[in-house]
């Protein structure tokens, strides 16, 4: 069986080939540490989906520790450009969950409120977190509060039957509140450990749409005090930085807690996940390595890293 850090590498090839391995070969074709040499490789990663904001944060650690270290062997700088990357990403995120472990809620029920933009992956994403809990001995129930868009509850229906979860769903043009309501109470009644509610791909620009997600937030809120506890935000990697963008509206509009990157084996926008980390101050919680229901992984910022360099 292929180990976590394998997967990672299948998964972000393309974003290693497109960006990391001209960092390494810069670093092979120049031995000395100079100003030329870290405004390439701040080029390199401003060219990349890491963000301006981001590069230049990474860059400013890279001659902070040149300037404390007093080498100038370029060789030396993958080791701490490796510990860097990773380090930022704990730190900014706040991620404290342990290697290898899937999240494990901590209250029953546990409510997941799920958002992001249509296409972005979100049907598929909750299956494969139901799958993923249900693996650990979790009781799953799911809520198709996405009655904006035509099929959406029988997607996430068909989804369920393959994973064998329960499901609350209404019908097209629905109230997403009221499905959120019911789902809440069939949770407490059926001795459920986790909700995961599926909302509309709203489409950030639209202020109404927010709105609507904001009154699902606050419906769950009555109906089981304390919920949601997450608001997990699925951001479709080959978006790239304008992933970045939806990620600041949706935070602003639902209070976001955690994020679930998808797509990162199918693009080379994979460095999209160090901008989360800097300039969102958001834990990643999962990644999709693939398309298969065990495909979605907990991230982990030190195999995320390895794997990028290895």
């Amino acid at each position: 069986m292929a180990s976590l850090l394998d997967k990672f590498k299948r998964g972000l090839a393309k974003t290693k080939s497109g960006l990391f391995d001209e960092i390494v070969n810069l670093v092979q074709n120049q031995y000395v540490v100079d100003d030329d040499f870290l405004e390439r490789v701040e080029e390199i990663l401003i060219a990349s989906d890491i963000g301006v904001e981001t590069s230049l944060a990474i860059v400013d650690d890279l001659k902070e520790h040149v300037n404390r270290a007093g080498f100038n062997q370029s060789g030396e700088l993958i080791d701490f450009l490796k510990s860097r990357l990773a380090a930022r990403l704990l730190e900014n995120t706040g991620e404290k969950q342990a290697p290898h472990d899937f999240f494990v809620p901590d209250v029953k029920p546990f409510v997941i409120m799920v958002v992001g933009v249509n296409g972005a992956g979100k049907t598929t994403t909750i299956a494969k977190l139901a799958k993923g809990f249900q693996t650990h001995g979790k009781k799953v129930l799911l809520a198709a509060a996405d009655t904006f868009r035509a099929a959406a509850s029988e997607q996430l229906e068909i989804w369920a039957q393959r994973v064998n979860a329960a499901i609350v769903k209404t019908q097209h043009g629905g109230d997403p509140a009221a499905i959120a309501f019911d789902a809440s109470k069939a949770a407490l009644a059926r001795d459920v450990d986790v909700l995961i509610v599926d909302t509309a791909g709203r489409l950030h620009t639209k202020a109404n749409l927010m709105e609507e997600l904001k009154k699902i937030e606050r419906v769950l809120g009555k109906a089981i005090p304390g919920s949601p506890q997450e608001v997990m935000l699925i951001l479709d990697a080959s978006t790239g930085q304008n992933a970045i963008v939806q990620a600041r509206q949706f935070k602003a509009a639902v209070g976001v807690t955690s994020v679930a990157v998808t797509k990162l084996d199918g693009t080379a926008k994979g460095g999209m996940v160090l901008a989360i980390g800097h300039e969102l101050n958001l834990p990643i919680r999962f990644v999709g390595l693939g398309e298969a229901v065990d495909d979605l992984k907990p991230f982990e910022a030190q195999t995320f890293v390895e794997a990028l360099f290895e």
